[in-house]
């Protein structure tokens, strides 16, 4: 379960990305989570775990650097060591925004789950830092985690493996580079086992920002394709084999863009306001 909030505060955003977001133009995405966090003021902490490049941290670093950020740091986390470290956890404490790189969602969670930083980000959120992820570091931030699985379009019973993520939020389940590499049958899996959470399939260049009132808005130049399951009438997994197709009734999918807003509360889609201004200019 997510961390308590403290009294009086407020959570907060949470911002999965689908990878590859822009780092050469407008930087529409990785612009708005600094302002979200307080523009030249803000104080980012950036945790390089998934990746095996010893330069991501420093590229994310520069990127943050260059939209105005003054105070911008890298949490070089390796080991579970690393994790338990004093002075990562208070660097995480005095943050305003946390960013996961992408890479291997599993190295985040073998070495850092459970870990001081974890319990920091938990708390930190829950108490009100942004906290933002790319590809692997967008699937370690809800509770259930697509760890790995097949691509294709057709959900079978095989198709995904879960594993639990950092646990800020219960309400979602995230797959990422969703168009470019055809995830859609291995994310309605992943909620054929339990249709509790709403399935977010992110585009490359496209981010749910998601606030403390649990309103999304889609932000970037791809599509977000949204899966409710709230009303699943029935789901077979239980009697399918490893390789067998998944049949699942009742489930909703929406298409949302730039601008369009869905509520996971009341699991209520809109096409927003900022539906039909260009992306591309």
């Amino acid at each position: 379960m997510p961390s308590k909030r403290s009294e009086n505060s407020k959570r907060g955003w949470i911002i999965p990305i689908g990878g590859a977001e822009d780092k050469l133009e407008r930087k529409r995405i990785l612009s708005r989570f600094v302002d979200l966090s307080g523009g030249e003021n803000a104080r980012i902490v950036i945790i390089p775990t998934a990746s095996r490049l010893t330069t991501t941290g420093d590229r994310y670093l520069k990127l943050f650097q260059e939209l105005g950020v003054k105070d911008v740091q890298v949490a070089d986390i390796l080991t579970r060591e690393d994790a338990e470290r004093e002075d990562y956890e208070a660097m995480i404490e005095n943050a305003t925004g946390v960013f996961l790189t992408g890479g291997n969602q599993l190295r985040i969670t073998t070495i850092i789950g459970g870990t001081k930083v974890a319990k920091a980000i938990r708390r930190g959120n829950a108490d009100g830092l942004n906290v933002a992820g790319t590809s692997a570091g967008a699937s370690v931030l809800s509770d259930h985690m697509i760890a790995f699985g097949k691509d294709g379009s057709s959900p079978r019973a095989g198709a995904v493996r879960l594993a639990p993520g950092l646990g800020l939020t219960n309400r979602f389940i995230i797959d990422q580079h969703f168009r470019q590499r055809d995830r859609l049958g291995r994310l309605v899996a992943a909620l054929a086992f339990n249709p509790h959470p709403t399935g977010i399939g992110l585009d490359e260049d496209t981010a749910a920002f998601i606030g403390p009132d649990n309103t999304l808005e889609v932000e970037g130049s791809g599509a977000l394709t949204l899966v409710d399951s709230s009303k699943t009438q029935f789901s077979s997994m239980a009697e399918a084999g490893v390789n067998d197709p998944i049949c699942i009734l009742g489930i909703t999918v929406h298409i949302l863009v730039h601008g369009a807003t869905y509520n996971l509360h009341t699991r209520t889609a809109s096409p927003g306001t900022l539906v039909g201004e260009r992306t591309d200019d």
